[in-house]
């Protein structure tokens, strides 16, 4: 038979070992509660043409987990990411954002575009890099991984023709002539298949760029993100 004393620390123990099971438990459930979703956040090239076929890929391997999708610019993206709103990233812009770590996970060419009907379709020689500098043109907005890279390469843009705030609505004004644009090819293919747009050649300059995944520094993807990770690369 125990002595009051034995008996006191019988019970502490208990204790002890029904606490640190519920924390057990606790720690757990919040495994699964993150396991159980994934929230992205894209810039527009790769949210609408790349990251579809990504998901696809991992609803097929995670059928269980939520995702959901955020796209903005890459600026917007670094905000979901350092403001705790969103799991993984990806960017096209021409550096990393300040407080992110990041995987190349591909390669992109921006080309300019434009309707049948524009002079420029018609040149048979390329377009010199300072005059599509100088030229008025239909972009996205400052903060887009496709404006940065295009004024770094160029030096500096003229003042926009029309801006816009999707890939989408950019490549609906180019093809109905309201001028030319910067698009990545991958937004393009069928347009320029279908001659609703015209690739004009550019001499002098290459405007190429790498394609990130990114996540907020130290904290390196788990989970569904890991997974999401590596189905970019497969």
């Amino acid at each position: 038979r125990l002595t009051d004393a034995g008996a006191l620390v019988t019970d502490w123990a208990r204790r002890i070992v029904e606490a640190a099971e519920a924390f057990d438990a606790g720690a757990q459930a919040l495994r699964d509660r993150r396991d159980s979703r994934l929230r992205v956040a894209a810039s527009m090239t790769i949210a609408e043409y790349l990251l579809p076929g990504w998901l696809v890929a991992l609803r097929a391997q995670l059928p269980d987990t939520a995702v959901s999708l955020l796209a903005g610019n890459s600026a917007a993206v670094a905000e979901r990411l350092l403001a705790d709103d969103a799991d993984l990233g990806f960017v096209e812009g021409v550096s990393v954002p300040t407080g992110l770590d990041s995987a190349v996970i591909g390669h992109d060419r921006l080309i300019v575009v434009t309707a049948p009907g524009h002079p420029w379709a018609r040149r048979r020689r390329p377009l010199a890099a300072a005059e599509l500098a100088s030229t008025p043109l239909i972009l996205r907005e400052k903060g887009s991984g496709t404006r940065q890279v295009l004024d770094a390469a160029l030096g500096g843009l003229a003042r926009p023709l029309i801006e816009l705030s999707s890939t989408t609505a950019v490549k609906a004004a180019a093809v109905g002539g309201a001028g030319p644009s910067v698009l990545s090819e991958l937004a393009v293919g069928e347009e320029l298949t279908t001659r609703r747009l015209v690739s004009v050649p550019v001499a002098d300059v290459v405007l190429a760029r790498d394609l990130r995944a990114v996540w907020p520094t130290g904290h390196r993807p788990t989970g569904p993100a890991r997974r999401l990770l590596s189905l970019t690369r497969a």
